[in-house]
């Protein structure tokens, strides 16, 4: 059976969803138990690759639907030829509905298969044994920590150091947040069906899911109509249709013009670093505008990118009066303080998009209220992208809430889109929507990284992406140029690496003929 590829169906639907998407599937005429054989034969396939050639497998089932899909599973895997052994959290008194007639069908054809009762401390020979467990425990709909016999069966699993292979989600995990319930299963595989769960893609829960796969087990797209997700994986899918190569009429003033306002003289690498991706990133025109001290530094460092000298809020004002100017991006290097705080003031109350990074947010922890109210006064759209230290000291009590609640909560209060920063990047509108980034490399966590996605993202505003497109589009491509470079990066090599990404998109956005289209003939 063939797997989907979630980067072509990028909606995220939490366990409740995935539940109402069941629901209305069964109330369409498609079985339950339809759903649950589609369901095993995708964990089947992973097994028998995963077990190897006669490989023993140890199915481990829980009550719920989980544990259905494990019967299946070991059913198909029996009749395939693989020795299988089968282990139950409860008594099978307990089953019920489809699980129910999953089990029945497993135990009255396979002679053998007979499922044993399992405790803490009572799997040791079997797991000794088995070159492949399947967890069919609980899935993805856990709220609570685990604890006391199904706590110590879940360390007794990772502490044999067996190959698991887990049934939608690793047992602990939580489906909605990633989080880590007590404790959880490691696995080397996850199988899923018909969509990714946020849990998937959020740490904790993301590095202990091991290779993601998907299944599409019957349910159809149209069931995304009723359900209504609110939240995807950060992918090209999701805003390319809003972003568009230049075209041949063009110009560079009709690609934007992107303005980094630069710190003083001890600090101008910040803002360099974001005004040459914001160039490299498809702005046609970017400007620095910095104290007139620091600028033959700047000057002597940038080549296409503009330098204007500005003295204070008021110039800041006239600058940015010409409205061809259509983007700004204030903060990486510029200083904290009473002076920063001024001069995001005059930026937001002029007619342009707006970045909001670094300093400039911190210059705000002591009256964030003061910010948000500035915000919600404009049209026009803001992005803030904090890390997790510039979220906490702008949002205190969302500080310790999972990472996709509290981006949503942030960019409803704030009323601009947020970009919470780490290896599982959050994009949060205000409206609701959120995306969770999945391409980002560890190397990435470098200094001035952070710098070249400001000026990416102000750079996909000054083209005229709508704001939670901007924030999503310029997180995967400082990602993806993450990746173009690979190991070792420092946060210079992502500008130029930049261009065989764009190149990349620019191909599957353009029409073939198109873009095969040669005067030089």
């Amino acid at each position: 059976m063939a797997y989907l590829r979630p980067v072509d169906f990028p909606e995220l639907l939490s366990p409740v969803q995935m539940g109402e998407a069941d629901r209305l599937t069964i109330a369409s005429g498609i079985p339950g138990r339809t759903l649950m054989e589609n369901a095993g034969k995708h964990v089947a396939d992973a097994a028998t690759e995963m077990a190897g050639e006669g490989g023993r497998v140890l199915v481990l089932c829980g009550p719920g639907n989980n544990g259905g899909d494990g019967f299946v599973a070991a059913r198909l895997l029996k009749q395939a030829g693989y020795p299988v052994d089968v282990a139950l959290l409860k008594d099978p008194g307990g089953l019920a509905g489809d699980a129910l007639l999953a089990f029945q069908d497993m135990t009255a054809r396979q002679v053998g298969l007979v499922p044993t009762r399992i405790g803490a401390g009572e799997l040791g020979s079997l797991l000794a044994s088995a070159d492949l467990v399947i967890d069919a425990l609980l899935g993805a709909g856990l709220d609570r920590a685990l604890s006391g016999s199904l706590a110590d069966i879940v360390n007794e699993i990772n502490d044999a150091g067996c190959k698991v292979l887990s049934v939608d989600l690793p047992t602990g995990i939580n489906g909605a947040t990633g989080e880590v319930m007590g404790t959880a299963i490691r696995a080397a595989c996850s199988v899923t069906f018909f969509r990714l769960k946020p849990g998937h893609l959020l740490y904790p829960g993301r590095g202990y899911c091991g290779e993601l796969r998907c299944g599409d087990i019957g349910i159809t797209a149209d069931i995304l109509d009723s359900v209504r997700p609110d939240t995807a994986m950060n992918c090209p899918s999701l805003w390319r249709s809003a972003w568009h190569p230049p075209q041949a009429e063009g110009h560079k003033y009709s690609r934007g013009h992107a303005v980094v306002f630069g710190g003083p003289v001890r600090s101008t690498g910040a803002a360099r670093l974001s005004a040459a991706a914001a160039l490299r990133a498809g702005a046609g025109l970017v400007s620095v505008a910095c104290p007139p001290s620091a600028l033959m530094v700047y000057a002597s460092h940038l080549t296409a990118v503009m330098t204007r000298p500005i003295s204070g809020a008021g110039e800041i004002g006239e600058l940015l009066s010409d409205r061809r100017l259509n983007a700004a991006l204030i903060g990486p290097g510029y200083g904290v303080g009473s002076g920063t705080r001024e001069d995001v003031a005059e930026i937001l109350k002029q007619d342009c998009a707006v970045v909001l990074d670094a300093d400039a947010l911190t210059s705000f922890e002591k009256e964030p209220q003061d910010l948000f109210l500035q915000i919600g006064e404009r049209e026009l759209p803001v992005v803030m992208t904090p890390h997790t230290g510039e979220f906490a000291r702008l949002f205190p009590d969302l500080a310790d809430a999972d990472r996709l609640t509290a981006a949503r909560l942030a960019a409803a209060r704030s009323r601009a889109v947020i970009v919470l920063k780490g290896a599982d990047t959050v994009i949060a509108a205000p409206d609701g929507r959120a995306a969770i980034n999945a391409n980002a490399s560890p190397w990435l966590a470098t200094a001035g990284s952070g710098d070249v996605l400001a000026g990416i993202v102000c750079a996909c505003l000054a083209q005229s992406l709508p704001a939670f497109e901007a924030a999503a589009m310029g997180v995967w491509l400082h990602s993806e140029a993450g990746n173009e470079v690979g190991a070792g990066l420092i946060a210079e090599d992502l500008i130029p690496s930049l261009k065989p990404v764009i190149a990349r998109l620019v191909e599957k956005t353009m029409p073939k003929d198109d873009a095969k289209t040669s005067f030089f003939l």
